[in-house]
């Protein structure tokens, strides 16, 4: 599965939030940056995060920050491909064989394992992932996994799976690996 390169930026309307995020190459790698805010129920949060991937678009780094109403917050997360995950300095042996991060506000991060990985049309792919909460920036482990259901010159639509949310959709995303609509969470509007 071949993906173009992302745009400089990009801008998704959430179910009740709004996203932007934007793109470069890193020396060696990618970066990706950017900032959600947004309510869900009677719960208001923004958070900022960046990350940054080598060439395969395997993460090695990601920052993030939260403004909730309990206050402020920041989680710093590091990959290494012998040694595993540590956040916030601590090793985290239940993410080891995690390679992507999934920031929970964001419908940018869904593009890490798109990129770093070549998907076939009906192949199930387990993907775990280092998942972020929201509010709090937590960090748990996240069961998912990504079907590829058909593909086209103007992009891709999967069918997604978490076990661990027990979320079930398909994902129509652009040639660039970024979401294009997220059923009941996001749109991308730019």
């Amino acid at each position: 599965m071949d993906l173009r390169e992302p745009p400089v930026s990009g801008s998704w309307r959430h179910a009740h939030g709004f996203e932007v995020a934007f793109f470069s190459d890193a020396g060696a790698g990618h970066r990706m940056w950017g900032h959600t805010a947004a309510r869900d129920g009677e719960e208001l949060w923004s958070v900022g995060y960046d990350i940054e991937t080598d060439a395969g678009w395997r993460t090695i780094g990601a920052h993030a920050s939260a403004t909730a109403p309990e206050g402020m917050c920041e989680v710093s997360l590091q990959r290494d491909h012998q040694t595993g995950w540590t956040v916030d300095g601590h090793h985290r042996p239940d993410l080891q064989d995690c390679v992507d991060i999934d920031i929970e506000s964001s419908a940018v991060t869904n593009t890490l394992p798109l990129h770093r990985l070549d998907f076939t049309v009906g192949t199930v792919v387990e993907v775990p992932a280092a998942f972020v909460r929201a509010g709090d920036l937590r960090v748990e482990r996240l069961e998912q996994r990504y079907t590829l259901l058909s593909a086209s010159p103007e992009g891709f639509r999967f069918h997604y799976e978490s076990s661990t949310f027990g979320v079930v959709c398909d994902l129509d995303v652009d040639s660039a690996g970024l979401i294009v609509d997220y059923p009941g969470i996001a749109r991308r509007d730019r």
